[in-house]
Order: C-alpha cells, then sequence, then structure tokens
C-alpha cells in the first residue's frame, strides 16, 4: 500500500477516534435502560394473574350464589313450616274453642226464651192485688238481662256475632228453613222470623240459623 494512503487512513482513525471521546458514555444504570422485552414479560405476567384472579372471584360468586339459593330454600321452607304450625294451632285452638262458644250461645237462647216468656206471662189479680210483680218480677228479670248482655260480651271479645236475617232474602249459607209463612206484606222468600239466630266467629259460620220464610208474598205478586 502507498505511504499516502496509510496516512490518509490514519488520520482519519485518529480524527474518529478524538471524536468518540469527546461524547459521553452511555449510563450504566440498568433502571434508566429501557427493557422491552422485560415489560412485555411483565405485561404478560400480569394478563395472567388477571385471568387467574377474574377466574377464582367467578369461582367464589357461584359458591356464593348456589349459598344463597340454598339460603333462600331453606327459608321458604321454614316459612311454610311456621306457617303450617300456626294454622294448626289456630285451627287446633279453634276446634277445642267451638264447643265452648256453642255452650254459651245455648245458655243466651235459654235466657232469651226465658224473657221472652217472662214478657207475654200476665200476672193473676193476686198478684196485682199483692203488687208481687212490681217488687219481685222486675228484679229476676233484670237479672236475666245484665247476663244476657254479658254473655253477648263475651261472645263479642271473641269476635262472635249474630246474624241478622230478618227481612232480608234467605241465604242458605247462613240459615236453614224451618217453616213457611204466607206474609203478603214481604216480598217471597224472605225472612220473617227467626226461631233460632245464627252467629258468625270471624266471618265463618259459627252456628246455621232456623228461620222462617214467606211464600206467596208481595215478589210473587209482582212477578205475576
Amino acid at each position: 500500500m502507498e505511504d499516502s494512503i496509510k496516512q490518509a487512513l490514519l488520520s482519519r482513525f485518529r480524527a474518529y477516534l478524538d471524536t468518540a471521546e469527546g461524547e459521553q458514555e452511555p449510563p450504566d444504570d440498568p433502571e434508566e435502560i429501557t427493557d422491552l422485552y422485560s415489560v412485555l414479560v411483565e405485561v404478560a405476567g400480569l394478563r395472567s394473574e388477571v385471568r387467574t384472579e377474574s377466574r377464582l372471584v367467578k369461582e367464589a360468586l357461584e359458591q356464593f350464589r348456589g349459598v344463597f339459593e340454598t339460603l333462600q330454600a331453606s327459608h321458604a321452607t321454614v316459612q311454610k313450616e311456621l306457617d303450617r304450625a300456626r294454622t294448626e294451632a289456630r285451627d287446633q285452638g279453634g276446634a277445642a274453642l267451638r264447643p265452648l262458644l256453642l255452650d254459651v250461645i245455648d245458655l243466651r237462647d235459654r235466657l232469651t226464651a226465658a224473657l221472652r216468656v217472662a214478657a207475654a206471662v200476665r200476672p193473676s189479680w193476686t198478684d196485682r192485688l199483692l203488687r208481687r210483680h212490681v217488687s219481685g218480677g222486675e228484679a229476676w228479670q233484670e237479672g236475666l238481662r245484665m247476663t244476657l248482655r254479658r254473655l253477648d260480651q263475651i261472645l263479642l271479645d271473641r269476635r262472635v256475632v249474630a246474624v241478622p236475617l230478618v227481612g232480608r232474602p234467605f241465604d242458605p249459607r247462613l240459615a236453614r228453613v224451618v217453616a213457611t209463612s204466607p206474609d203478603s206484606a214481604v216480598p217471597e222468600g224472605s225472612v220473617v222470623e227467626e226461631v233460632r239466630a245464627g252467629f258468625l266467629w270471624d266471618d265463618q259460620v259459627l252456628r246455621i240459623a232456623e228461620v222462617i220464610v214467606s211464600k206467596g208474598g208481595a215478589g210473587k205478586g209482582e212477578r205475576s
């Protein structure tokens, strides 16, 4: 190689070295070096962790849903059993109380009949002369009335009420016909008299009434 060419190459290499020495060296701190591969690896790891956590959360929700449905079913079963127990207890209590209420109503019927008879009986001439009906008769009748009012209050406290039927159309759910009356003053099929009063207990028939209904009355005449 010619000396002129060698000198030219050496001059260029020497100039290159001088330029390289004047430039700053790259930092050696790894935190300041962006490693794209490491970033990609970390992102992939995070995605995998997110997927794992999502799967675990989904499984946990499925388990909780199953537990919640089980609790709901158990609650419904318990509530149904409680309702059934309350109904049975109420029915049993009603079955035990029903005969007692009927006995009270029967006693009330006897007192009512006694007062009706007492009101219909006229005092004899000796009673009028001695005025016994004033001192004795009215006193015991008032005592019967007080007892009758007490029985009515006992029945009312237990939600037992008499059913007023006189003047109303006959209802087979509430009464039984024991006789008919040719009463032209009321429509046919209306109740004209209660032979035995009927009673309701909590809107249920406790005792059916016995009634007399009109036959061939005003209603029939209007229809003909």
